[in-house]
């Protein structure tokens, strides 16, 4: 066999092996949801006395299990997450966004979580409801939206003081390239309201194993994740000299140094 052939062959049992995988893994956010899941949400939504933590408990759940999965499915893909990530509380997180896998590896690693999602999936029928239940918080007030966004806001203060998190990805979509687009007030804003520290990560190479646009898993390449604290930023809001622009500008600087190191 020459070595055009052998490496036909190759592509053709990649393409197989990151087809199964694929089939596993959404098998278990499908079908796993449906089937071992989803009796504990109903029982959160019609027993629990607080719905909304009961909620974020269960979608951090599901999704360590989800990476569990992936860790065992495709082993090429080393994990190097900061141990000091993980005990963040009482935080607004702010991170790059290279992924679709991004805002669910930090809902697998807080247990007590709040992100902003866009505002067309609040509209789904059932996904919407349980972002709703979830407390997460729309992108936009437009319309109906607009006093759960309010509502949100007003708790925010209470919610973040009894440890939770809010995580936000500034740039407000995924990067194409690496690099980092312009950066979103919202995160800030609610930081100054809250009065809150300032946590800075940074994610690296999810895109190479779930890429844009593309359905299969890329599980049979040699790849690192990394997710790292890259800076605690605890802004004095009190000082006339704050500035919410000011404070964006550092934030980016110190996300585009790291997008810089390949």
């Amino acid at each position: 066999m020459d070595r055009s052939q052998n490496h036909c062959l190759t592509r053709s049992t990649k393409w197989l092996a990151d087809l199964v995988v694929t089939l596993l893994l959404w098998g278990y956010y499908t079908v796993g949801f449906l089937v071992f899941f989803s009796l504990f949400y109903v029982m959160a939504y019609l027993f629990s006395k607080n719905r909304e933590t009961s909620f974020q408990r269960l979608n951090h759940r599901f999704y360590k299990g989800f990476f569990s999965l992936v860790r065992v499915l495709a082993p090429q893909h080393k994990w190097r997450i900061d141990s000091d990530v993980s005990g963040i509380r009482s935080c607004v997180i702010v991170c790059n966004h290279v992924s679709y896998l991004d805002p669910l590896i930090l809902i697998s690693l807080f247990e007590k979580h709040k992100t902003i999602a866009k505002s067309s999936l609040f509209k789904l029928p059932l996904f919407g409801r349980m972002l709703r239940l979830s407390g997460y918080i729309p992108s936009t007030s437009e319309g109906k939206l607009k006093e759960l966004m309010i509502q949100h806001i007003e708790t925010m203060n209470d919610y973040l003081a009894a440890g939770g998190n809010l995580f936000i990805f500034p740039e407000g979509t995924r990067s194409p390239d690496g690099n980092i687009g312009s950066l979103n007030k919202g995160a800030f804003k609610i930081a100054r309201l809250c009065r809150t520290p300032i946590k800075v990560l940074f994610v690296r190479n999810t895109d190479v194993l779930f890429r844009p646009g593309r359905f299969l898993f890329n599980a049979c390449v040699p790849n690192t994740i990394t997710l790292e604290l890259i800076e605690t930023i605890e802004p004095d809001y009190q000082s006339k000299a704050f500035s919410i622009s000011r404070l964006m500008g550092q934030v980016h600087m110190l996300l585009s140094t790291q997008s810089s190191r390949h």
